[in-house]
């Protein structure tokens, strides 16, 4: 090993080391401020989580999908054909996801999770009538609201709980049906980021981060969460738009087109999903293309028209939510707290192979600004600008001060870019960071009962 490449595994380690001291630091500060006054809301700050050491039948798979990972993904991201890859990829992330989830058992960790008072399977016989229900929604946003809606419900926009109508109304009801919807559609968030990869910097890189994405901590918070949903929306939103900037899709107009289609409704699944814009002007400004825009913005245009012509006004939803918000924990959690123990639950969330993926963004940025400015980028600098845009918008998330806890699964959206940087890590180090990467998941899983 050379100089230089001990100089930067030192550096990956020093970056982890600091990452791990700011979870512990928020874990003991949190933990702190908890017990003295109660205003985190919070068993286990910063995570939403309560301290529950177990096991449970998914134990054996997750350790068995986690070795099978450490030791076989990083040949076969090499050899396996493109397409095989990603079908590969998505296979492992699932069955990652669903052994994760039932460490906690069937009940607990599939088929409760979406079924509980604050979430949207509560108010499904609500919406009988869906274009009276949206006309009326903004009615029972406030707390104070007679039939207010639940907390997620209220937090959302109507697309999110409208999924599960649907579900519900094509004879897929229940806690069952929704979580497996949630963990087969979110684990394809694998494959989408793996295409946005290849698109914007090369297969290589694509190759180098697949393992990661694979095994990534995020599957946690996947396995049966609306949010491990809407990060599929959104990562097939920004590869869609890769392909039709690139030109790399068969119909790069009908690309631009779907893109735009999932762009318009993330808007309606979350609020801050908005912020998904900086990514997909990343992307634009990445592959210098603005042939896709039209297209693009027609069909973002697209959700926003149905759902105001069904009775949904966007803007006045938002103005309520932001006060319902700060009725609820949102007006008493502490902004001080939360604005730095939110960074280390993204830790928990993406892993210290991610940071020390990230350190190497981190330290590659300026260089790859300039040339990105210049117009002669290399594919690790269009991957950093990629890297760079999801980490803005989730910078952007944090000091809005709308995002105070539970971000371990509400960010999960931006998470999964981040995630990519791991192609930066060296492969000679490859297995060390997964089986890091693994660990920390599955002590997550197995020491505390995460919720939502």
């Amino acid at each position: 090993m050379s100089t230089t490449e001990r100089t930067g595994h030192r550096r990956d380690l020093a970056a982890a080391g600091i990452a791990a001291l700011v979870v512990v630091a928020a874990v003991v500060v949190g933990t702190s401020i908890e017990h003295a006054d109660g205003t985190l809301h919070l068993n286990w700050p910063p995570l939403y989580a309560q301290w529950h050491p177990h096991v449970g039948p998914g134990t054996p798979a997750a350790v068995a999908v986690a070795a099978a990972v450490i030791v076989y993904a990083p040949v076969l991201a090499v050899r396996l054909s493109w397409r095989t890859l990603l079908l590969t990829a998505w296979t492992a992330s699932m069955a990652w996801i669903w052994s994760l989830a039932l460490i906690d058992g069937w009940h607990r960790g599939v088929a409760r999770r979406l079924t509980t008072k604050y979430e949207y399977l509560q108010v499904i016989d609500r919406f009988e009538d869906i274009p009276g229900t949206l006309r009326d929604f903004t009615r029972h946003i406030l707390i104070d609201s007679p039939g207010h809606w639940p907390a997620h419900t209220a937090g959302h926009p109507p697309g999110a709980t409208l999924t599960f109508v649907l579900l519900d109304r094509v004879g897929l009801g229940g806690g069952a049906w929704a979580g497996a919807f949630c963990i087969t559609v979110g684990s394809t968030a694998v494959a989408a980021v793996l295409i946005t990869v290849r698109a914007l910097a090369d297969e290589e890189m694509a190759r180098r981060a697949a393992p990661f994405l694979v095994l990534a901590p995020a599957a946690v918070w996947i396995g049966a969460s609306a949010d491990g949903y809407f990060a599929a929306v959104t990562a097939w939103m920004t590869a869609l738009l890769a392909l039709a900037a690139t030109r790399e899709a068969r119909s790069p107009a009908a690309a631009a087109l779907g893109s735009g289609l999932l762009s318009g409704l993330t808007c309606y699944l979350s609020y801050g999903l908005t912020l998904f814009a900086v990514v997909a002007a990343a992307v634009l400004l990445i592959t210098r293309a603005a042939r896709p825009l039209p297209l693009f913005l027609a069909g973002t245009a697209v959700a926003p028209l149905v759902f105001t012509w069904l009775g949904f006004d966007w803007w006045e939803a938002y103005r309520l939510l932001v006060e319902r918000y700060h009725q609820g924990a949102g007006g008493i959690r502490p902004y001080a707290y939360f604005v730095w123990a939110n960074l280390a639950c993204t830790v928990l969330v993406v892993g210290l192979a991610t940071v020390a993926g990230l350190r190497r963004t981190a330290a590659s940025a300026p260089g790859a600004i300039k040339r990105l400015w210049a117009g002669r980028t290399t594919p690790a600098d269009r991957l950093t600008a990629l890297v760079l845009a999801a980490l803005l918008a989730l910078l952007a998330a944090d000091l809005s001060g709308m995002s105070k806890a539970e971000t371990e699964r509400i960010w999960l959206p931006f998470a999964t870019f981040l995630l990519a940087a791991t192609a930066f890590v060296p492969k000679a180090r490859q297995r060390h960071w997964l089986t890091a990467q693994a660990v920390l998941a599955l002590l997550l899983n197995h020491l505390l009962f995460t919720g939502w």
